[in-house]
């Protein structure tokens, strides 16, 4: 057997390179023939877009086990641990049990290297067969058309909302880009969207229709919707409402009622995903944390509403965050983010601790644009251990009651959780607050 641990299994993913792409779909479809898995033997959800992927597949692995169902949930990037990629029934899948599964993703491959994604895409699906999953949802990495995902066999599509993003890879333009995740369309699936920009529609529509899909916008939940989502901020509503339109299409083919509202409450809140909108309880080696992976103008569009309560109650009680902790990749549209956090946000102090990513952008940079902004200090950190040297900074102006927003990168969180990993599981197995 070509891997015989799990390191193994990681060293070869390392060698092929997490941010390497290869387009096309041929690689893929020739190893899900060798397997056997074109048409996988479980239902297959498909959760495309640009922001809410992660939250939205959250809400429907979370119905699907509310309702009894077997699930697997396939999401990226890790934080941690590429584990955290593959879960079922809430839980990753043990390192100890991809050695087998991987040596035949291997061999299917016969040599020809799959890229990255495409091999956790592979192993994920042989991982859920092993297991017995009865659906499995999928969140697409990059676009559409190539996207590895796109080549399963899928009963239902989930479109987020479709909004700028790798421009250098899919196109300059937002036709370019929705034209791209469109094309994922590719049978007479039904497809489930949230509401979306007039370009970005027009695509989906036009592809649906080329395919016979029926097409179907979110319905929004009801504004008294109870019990609360388990996810915070006023813009999860429509990620719940477009899992549950989903869920809607998928019930039937699972020999689910489709309209059990109790365990279409249960599953809405019970959903976990770290990382959006997440408060952390101060504690002896941190402030109080509020950490969101807003990472492009959307994103944090979003997350400043939830800070201002648009829509519900607001994220936090003490607003403005007593200090902010914010890093970014140099080749996302950081300046734009950054502009709206710093003029919601004058007069709060930012720390901007280099990140270990090639694509990290350079904090000294980054503070010279916060101060072009406002007076108000930015100090960049390089050097060795700058997150925790970021972390002392803020708790030192953070007030005992005030909480430091850190945000602006999903790879500065997956910094924090490296530190902490016990905070990417749910709220009851993590730290208790400092008295």
């Amino acid at each position: 057997m070509p891997f015989r641990s799990y390191q193994s299994v990681r060293q070869h993913l390392d060698a092929l390179g997490m941010f390497h792409m290869e387009l096309g779909l041929e690689r893929m479809r020739r190893v899900l023939a060798a397997l056997g898995l074109e048409r996988p033997p479980f239902a297959v959800v498909q959760v495309l877009g640009t922001n809410g992927k992660g939250s939205t597949s959250a809400f429907l692995a979370s119905l699907c086990a509310a309702h009894g169902c077997r699930t697997g949930l396939y999401t990226s990037p890790h934080f941690v641990s590429p584990e955290e990629r593959i879960r079922v029934d809430g839980r990753p899948v043990p390192g100890n049990r991809w050695p087998a599964p991987a040596s035949a993703v291997l061999e299917a491959s016969k040599g020809g290297h799959l890229t990255y994604f495409e091999f956790l895409t592979v192993l994920a699906l042989l991982l859920f067969r092993e297991a017995g999953v009865d659906v499995a949802i999928m969140e697409a990495g990059l676009g559409g058309r190539n996207d590895a995902t796109t080549a399963i066999a899928a009963d239902v599509l989930c479109f987020t909302p479709i909004a700028m993003d790798h421009a250098a890879v899919l196109g300059p333009t937002l036709a370019h880009i929705a034209g791209d995740k469109a094309a994922a369309v590719r049978s007479s699936a039904p497809v489930c969207m949230a509401e979306q920009f007039p370009l970005a529609e027009e695509a989906l529509r036009a592809c649906a229709s080329a395919k016979d899909a029926p097409l179907m916008r979110a319905t929004p939940l009801p504004e008294d919707w109870q019990p609360r989502l388990g996810l915070a901020g006023a813009h999860q509503s429509g990620n719940a409402a477009l899992a549950l339109t989903a869920w809607g299409r998928l019930a039937p083919l699972l020999g689910c009622r489709p309209d059990d509202a109790e365990a279409q409450a249960q599953g809405l809140a019970r959903a976990f995903l770290p990382g959006r909108l997440q408060l952390l309880p101060r504690t002896a080696e941190h402030p109080a944390l509020l950490l969101d992976g807003a990472h492009n103008p959307h994103g944090m569009q979003a997350l400043l509403r939830a800070l201002d309560g648009e829509g519900g109650a607001p994220v936090l009680t003490s607003a403005p965050p007593a200090a902010i902790i914010f890093s970014c990749l140099g080749d996302k549209d950081w300046r734009s983010s950054a502009g709206m956090l710093r003029r919601r946000f004058p007069e709060v102090r930012v720390f901007i601790p280099a990140l270990e990513n090639p694509r990290a952008a350079e904090p000294a940079e980054v503070a010279a644009f916060f101060a072009a902004l406002s007076p108000a200090p930015a100090v960049a950190l390089n050097g060795p251990d700058a997150l925790g040297r970021a972390l002392t900074a803020a708790g030192r102006v953070a007030p005992e009651d005030g909480v430091t927003l850190m945000t602006g990168s999903l790879y500065l969180l997956a910094e924090f959780f490296g530190r902490y990993p016990g905070y990417l599981d749910p709220p009851s197995s993590q730290p208790e607050p400092q008295p």
